[in-house]
């Protein structure tokens, strides 16, 4: 049965579950969602076509869908390490990655170098963490030398522990959820009979009348990205990359 690029939108919009269609303005739902951080560095101008820097020895960040000063916390599962700090400017770079930090934010979370994998939730303002920007802030000019912790706040749930970080860490990419095995399975054959090469994806059975399509598992964060932009070609945006255990 051939199916039209018009069919695979309708199969997606009809079937998908309530948590995959996002919601109106007038119900705003924070920003959430886990994949890899992109860790600055010059050479990303010419292999990432973008044009703003951020610096490295500072806690920054940025990113490609929020506007400057929205309050991001950013979690590293390996160690529970977080860290919550204010964007420091919009900047496009690849969807692929779910947020710009610099090398200093990195290394307070400990990330694996080669999969930088970290979990994003937008925050919600408030006075007192205004207030704690504008007395560091004032602090920092005082003390040049020490350390700057301007808009910072680090959970350091698991101070004494080094991250239990494995070489053979693998993680895949999340579709969406549906609502109808059939459809969920004729979602997978469309896709791996275009950009996606075959048996690259998976059905899992999460409940009754609820079926997730995925990636299967993979370590390479190359192989990832490859699949990644094929399923954007169909119109799957700023999709979740899940970590395996």
């Amino acid at each position: 049965m051939k199916y039209s690029f018009l069919s695979l939108i309708l199969i997606f919009l009809i079937s998908c579950t309530n948590s995959t269609i996002k919601n109106n303005k007038s119900n705003y739902v924070p920003y959430k969602s886990s994949g890899f951080a992109l860790v600055y560095n010059s050479n990303l101008h010419q292999n990432e076509k973008f044009y703003k820097k951020i610096n490295n020895d500072k806690f920054e960040i940025g990113h490609n869908l929020l506007p400057k000063n929205s309050i991001l916390k950013i979690t590293n599962p390996l160690n529970t390490k977080s860290i919550e700090l204010k964007v420091t400017k919009k900047i496009k770079f690849s969807s692929f990655y779910k947020i710009l930090i610099s090398q200093k934010v990195a290394d307070k979370l400990e990330l694996n170098k080669e999969m930088p994998f970290v979990e994003v939730i937008e925050r919600k303002k408030n006075k007192s963490f205004v207030a704690k920007v504008a007395t560091t802030h004032s602090e920092e000019k005082k003390v040049e030398n020490k350390a700057p912790i301007t808009k910072v706040k680090i959970d350091n749930i698991s101070i004494n522990k080094k991250a239990n970080i494995k070489k053979d860490k693998k993680f895949s990419i999340i579709v969406g959820v549906f609502y109808s095995e059939i459809s969920t399975n004729e979602l997978k054959e469309i896709l791996e009979r275009g950009y996606i090469t075959q048996g690259s994806l998976v059905v899992k059975k999460l409940g009754k009348n609820k079926f997730m399509l995925s990636s299967k598992p993979y370590t390479s964060i190359n192989t990832l990205k490859n699949l990644y932009f094929g399923l954007n070609k169909y119109g799957f945006d700023d999709l979740e990359i899940k970590q395996h255990d």
